[in-house]
């Protein structure tokens, strides 16, 4: 319980505001927290305060009787407030945006009542919870629950920026960082809870602090309102352009879509592509629109290779509801059946006008006798299609969920629900307006399509459930506590000096030593 308010002194100067209103309550100084307020609307209701007789301080000071907060709890408020004051904290009432409103409309200060007041929760440091999880994300169950996500979105902007800006060092430590805050089971409240925590290096933490007392990083809204960041995630957003391509544009003078296509830059047939369907590219894609795809994908594979199984992998795997683009793994259970798959079923696809653009890669993994080289590549080598899908926005209305997941080794059944000329076909009719991305009848989905021998499925299917950065902190483990050398291909024992066989992601984590985490629980 807070003590009794003193009386404070007034001197006669505080008589009238600086806006030059009358004060009618001298004895009562508020002060308007700006946390989660925002700074135009605490202008105007300090603005407000004073038309009404109010005095309002613009900066915290002991002579301050009253913070007013919005959409902030007790010890949030209290936090801040000891962050402000060296010494003891002055007694001062801590409340509710409500107290505020209605003292506005009564004219004079309210009888303050318990649903005024932010309720504090008293917590020695003894009893403050510190968190512990293990160094790994690959050791961490992650699931798509956030209890942080104010903090790991900062995080995660950071490391957005700096591998942007080709600072992969950086980026992945901010990534580390965010992950650790993703897999607590609580939210962080303080900074003693995150006392030896690992991947949480000092600039991390002076982000996570500057969120925790203020409910916004300087350095992170600084970097949304850079310019060359908005051009960076503008222009990488094209598909088919990184980093590079979007720094070399940007030192030309080119900071948006505009000015590319002014700019007569010669483009690639994928940027040309991305150009093009930029905004279709740049839209979520559900998982009824993954499903739907995932039913033309089927047909067309198992109409050139009957038995074969296809899987939706990345995020969507992992419980996602939304994503950037649509991953399938493609194999058969016998081996060497796989084999020139692709480039049928991508003239499958083509013949029914399913494919805005496509790009094939053949399957170059070789089994090396002495293992991988050093260091191996993360990219992995198995024939591979890149596409932009046209989706008919009438087949999203058949979509059925977890029609492309094979369960236990088994393909899922191919949903007959539309044909496939009705699937894929957009109409010629029309004006070029009902073209548009807005009115036409279909819309761009980036699609990969993957094919893996069976042998290496159980690794391909790993290494394509994601997140990346738990697929990079397996690589990692793998290396350096094992001596082993994992890629979407295969497990390589050093010490051994041999191949580790697996014909499922169980058989992959027992061979490095972890319990088996579900793809539910990878979302670091």
């Amino acid at each position: 319980m807070m003590v009794p308010l003193k009386r404070r002194k007034v001197v006669s100067s505080h008589t009238e505001s600086c806006d030059g209103d009358e004060i009618k309550f001298p004895q009562v100084v508020l002060f308007l927290l700006e946390r989660k307020m925002g700074a135009s609307r605490r202008s105007f209701l300090s603005h407000l305060g004073r038309k009404k007789g109010f005095q309002v301080e613009d900066k915290f000071s002991e002579s301050v009787t009253h913070i007013i907060s919005e959409n902030n709890s007790g010890s949030e408020v209290r936090t801040w407030l000891d962050s402000q004051v060296k010494g003891q904290t002055p007694p001062v009432h801590l409340l509710d945006i409500s107290w505020f409103t209605e003292s506005m409309k009564a004219g004079h200060p309210v009888q303050i009542l318990d649903r005024h007041k932010l309720q504090e929760q008293q917590i020695t440091e003894a009893e403050v919870k510190v968190f512990s999880v293990p160094s790994y994300a690959c050791q961490r169950r992650t699931s798509l629950e956030n209890h942080n996500t104010v903090l790991t979105d900062a995080l995660s902007l950071l490391a957005e920026n700096a591998e942007l800006s080709n600072e992969e060092g950086r980026g992945v430590a901010f990534c580390r960082a965010a992950a650790v805050l993703k897999s607590l089971p609580e939210q962080v409240t303080s900074m003693k809870q995150l006392k030896g925590l690992p991947c949480l290096g000092d600039h991390s933490l002076r982000v996570i602090k500057d969120v925790l007392e203020n409910g916004a990083s300087s350095e992170v809204e600084s970097t949304k309102q850079s310019e060359r960041y908005k051009a960076l995630k503008v222009l990488t957003g094209i598909f088919g352009v990184g980093s590079k391509t979007a720094h070399r544009w940007i030192s030309e003078g080119i900071l948006n879509l505009q000015q590319l296509r002014d700019s007569g830059q010669t483009l690639n047939r994928a940027q040309q592509a991305g150009l093009e369907h930029y905004d279709n590219l740049n839209q979520p894609v559900t998982k009824a629109e993954a499903d739907t795809i995932g039913d033309i994908v089927q047909r067309a594979v198992v109409s050139v290779l009957p038995g074969a199984r296809v899987t939706l992998i990345g995020g969507f795997r992992r419980g996602k509801q939304t994503g950037h683009d649509v991953d399938f793994l493609i194999t058969h259970p016998e081996e060497g059946r796989e084999e020139g798959l692709m480039p049928k079923v991508v003239s499958y696809l083509e013949a029914q006008g399913c494919l805005l653009y496509q790009k094939t890669t053949r399957n170059s993994y070789l089994e090396a006798q002495g293992g991988p080289g050093r260091p191996s590549s993360n990219m992995d080598r198995f024939e591979r299609c890149f596409s932009i899908f046209k989706l008919h926005k009438e087949d999203k209305q058949g979509a059925k969920q977890g029609a492309t997941e094979t369960v236990n080794g088994d393909p899922a059944s191919c949903l007959h629900t539309l044909s496939q000329k009705e699937s894929c076909e957009a109409s010629d009719e029309g004006s070029e307006e009902e073209k548009s991305s807005t009115h036409r009848r279909w819309r761009a989905v980036r699609v990969d399509l993957v094919v893996s021998p069976i042998s290496q499925f159980a690794f391909a299917l790993l290494g394509w459930t994601g997140s990346k950065l738990f697929e990079r902190e397996l690589r990692r483990w793998a290396g350096h506590e094992k001596s082993m050398s994992l890629s979407s291909h295969a497990l390589f024992d050093s010490k051994q000096g041999c191949y580790l066989r697996a014909t499922s992601e169980e058989e992959i984590f027992t061979h490095l030593g972890l319990e088996f985490i579900p793809p539910s629980e990878r979302n670091a």
